[in-house]
């Protein structure tokens, strides 16, 4: 198979990974990031990178992000809103995050394969999205890819799309939201 037919084959596995999103999980996260006072977004390996992508964009839409890890992430508190990205739901880190969450009073929020999981038990919204984990254990989900691509490319186009949603309900444009893009370069 050519690398363009692969992509194809990609992007059609993504098509059906999106159709399965309940729609009702979506918008229990979009009221739960419009209800915080600050949102932080966890996530290990390639979860973790596109958890800080969904970040840069919340921050050029003015909401106030954070990526859990950096120097510069502000302390979780009450009406606080942590997102976190997992494929199976058990990475021992994101356990332990979430877990301090939820004794600062924060609300926890998991986007993932497995909503059984550990980390899937303790929040109090769980948006699953299809795909299978890493090791192929708890999925039946059939893929080409190797490992959790499936999921993390599910994940991106679903934080993506929640920036639309988002900006449709405050009005807001691509333009609008350059004015807060880096501009020290």
């Amino acid at each position: 198979m050519k690398t363009t037919q692969y992509a194809f084959e990609i992007v059609q596995e993504l098509t059906q990974s999106l159709q399965l999103i309940s729609e009702n999980e979506a918008e229990k996260l979009m009221d739960s990031i419009t209800e915080s006072n600050k949102i932080f977004v966890a996530g290990a390996g390639r979860s973790g990178f596109i958890g800080k992508s969904f970040v840069m964009r919340m921050m050029h839409m003015g909401i106030d992000a954070y990526a859990v890890g950096e120097t510069v992430t502000a302390n979780l508190e009450e009406d606080d809103l942590l997102i976190i990205g997992s494929g199976s739901g058990e990475t021992k880190t994101l356990v332990s995050i979430a877990e301090k969450a939820k004794k600062l009073g924060g609300t926890v929020a998991v986007v993932t394969t497995a909503p059984e999981s550990t980390i899937g038990k303790l929040a109090d919204i769980v948006v699953q999205l299809p795909g299978a984990t890493k090791d192929r254990t708890e999925s039946n989900y059939e893929t080409i890819q190797p490992m959790g691509s499936l999921f993390e490319q599910t994940m991106m186009l679903f934080y993506d799309a929640l920036i639309l949603q988002f900006m449709n309900k405050k009005g807001l444009d691509s333009q609008t939201m350059y004015g807060k893009h880096a501009n020290l370069e």
